[in-house]
């Protein structure tokens, strides 16, 4: 495998798997934002908009696995633009959908269009970056993902009376298709895999990888954590500033921007600090307990009102970055020939859990209403359950604690 970085890298490598992310963070969150508009025009429950939303989360979940393989044996260049083909048609029957059905397909067929659009990047960079630069490379291009956040928050909510929900989706498409055509033209081509076994080896390693200890430590926070914070984000967020907090549509959207403001300033400290805090110690399994320490502690402060409100959720996105470690954290336990498919694994857990904890919510509010709750109630007892599922997740990654006991 060649580590050299071919000649003006910058463009023709970190910026087209930049573009790749930054849609696929877009289309994560963007229904956050339009859900209002799409909810009173096809009279959805919460519920349905909680399943329309996770789709996408449990088509890229699924994809995961089969997404690591295939970036092993054919590369980015192929994978990605490949399916990001997808990406555009789904975004074409997403602006044609009129039934909750065809918009659920939809929105899977977008999810897994991107579902190899940051594991692409980091085998990108694997091939063609040096070790010494990969980790800075990942912080980037994470952080650009935290771009298409921003852009999915109050930049959307200021475009979407002009051109309308459809509209938006239509122009998602455009640039999903220019997004493919880029990454084939631009990308290097890629030497022939060797070395990669059968395909029956390969599924029986990544069977082995779910049953290790070492996985499983992490299999909960990643549920829990990592997707807990995705289904808030691209959804219940915007509800819980409205119905709790009081907020028009406007001013929730543009506290959802300071929380996207808050995951990119950590997504680019971790990039610029990362290397430094290695160098002096600090694992990515330690970072992960300040990290979700933090995190647990913000989102207490957030359910129960003590501090103000801006500030709690400019936190949340800030100790959100994070989450990244969790990939590095739970590969440290295996080879590290095996990174991509332990990687992909841990993956699949976050994008699970973003799509039960994501559809959950939604069940769960539908229920307490039933019961007579009102919505601000319903969402407050919502948000503790997940709370208390993110404390007992927290707990496995103290081996100490239980080899004391």
């Amino acid at each position: 495998m060649s580590r050299a970085v071919p000649p003006g890298a910058w463009v023709r490598i970190f910026v087209p798997f930049a573009l790749g992310y930054y849609l696929s963070y877009l289309l994560r969150t963007v229904n956050a934002v339009i859900s209002p508009a799409i909810t009173g025009e096809l009279g959805l429950t919460a519920a349905q908009l909680g399943l329309l939303t996770s789709m996408y989360f449990l088509a890229f979940g699924l994809a995961q696995i089969p997404v690591g393989i295939a970036l092993d044996r054919y590369g980015p260049r192929r994978v990605e633009s490949a399916l990001l083909l997808l990406t555009g048609l789904g975004a074409v029957l997403f602006a044609l959908g009129d039934s909750i059905a065809g918009l659920g397909l939809a929105r899977a067929l977008i999810g897994l269009g991107v579902s190899a659009c940051l594991m692409g990047a980091l085998k990108g960079f694997a091939l063609w970056y040096p070790p010494e630069r990969q980790s800075s490379m990942t912080g980037f291009v994470m952080a650009c993902g935290a771009m298409g956040a921003l852009t999915a928050s109050a930049p959307l909510e200021a475009a979407t009376p002009l051109l309308g929900w459809r509209g938006v989706f239509w122009g998602i498409a455009a640039v999903a298709l220019a997004t493919s055509i880029i990454l084939w033209r631009s990308l290097p081509r890629e030497a022939p895999a060797a070395g990669q076994g059968s395909l029956g080896a390969v599924l029986k390693s990544v069977g082995s990888i779910f049953v290790a200890p070492a996985f499983l430590r992490f299999a909960g926070s990643s549920l829990f954590f990592v997707g807990g914070f995705m289904a808030l984000q691209s959804l219940w967020a915007v509800p819980w500033l409205m119905h709790v907090e009081g907020l028009e549509l406007a001013d929730a959207a543009r506290t959802l921007l300071l929380l996207n403001l808050g995951m990119l300033a950590g997504q680019l400290s971790i990039g610029v600090f990362g290397v430094r805090l290695a160098r002096r110690g600090v694992q990515p399994l330690r970072m992960l307990h300040v990290g979700y320490g933090g995190l647990l502690l913000v989102q207490a402060g957030i359910l129960f009102g003590v501090g103000p409100v801006s500030l709690l959720w400019f936190l949340l996105g800030a100790l959100s970055a994070v989450n990244s470690q969790a990939y590095l954290a739970s590969a440290n336990d295996f080879p590290r020939e095996m990174f991509g498919r332990v990687s992909t694994s841990i993956n699949l857990m976050v994008f699970l859990g973003a799509f039960v904890v994501q559809w959950g919510f939604g069940l769960a509010l539908d229920l307490l209403r039933t019961w007579g709750w009102e919505m601000p109630q319903a969402l407050r007892l919502t948000f503790a359950a997940l709370l208390v599922l993110q404390v007992l997740s927290y707990l496995p990654l103290f081996p100490r604690l239980w080899r004391r006991a």
